[in-house]
């Protein structure tokens, strides 16, 4: 799709999009356009290894990691075992109303 476009050929949109937004307004539209794909990145979760101020003060980074099941698998020597399957852990409510 663009094999063909040579440095001619960019120094010739570079002169159409000076004519189009004039040379004041491009620092604001590149500005803007960096941000967008910050905002971009940052969604997408591949910032580069940059981390914000705000992510790492929500406590998230500090919770305790959640353990998956593992898969159980039928043992060689021929006696199965039982498998847990751990449900949801309830704690009680602390909320005392009495009805």
């Amino acid at each position: 799709m663009l094999q063909g476009l040579t440095g001619i050929h960019l120094v010739i949109i570079l002169g159409i999009v000076l004519l189009l937004f004039g040379a004041t307004k491009l620092p604001a539209l590149a500005k803007g356009l960096g941000q967008s794909i910050n905002v971009f990145k940052k969604e997408m979760g591949t910032d580069d290894g940059k981390k914000t101020g705000a992510a790492s003060t929500d406590g998230t980074a500090n919770a305790a990691p959640v353990q998956q099941p593992t898969a159980q698998y039928p043992s060689s020597n021929g006696v199965q075992e039982p498998v847990v399957n751990p449900g949801p852990s309830t704690q009680p409510n602390s909320d005392s109303r009495s009805l």
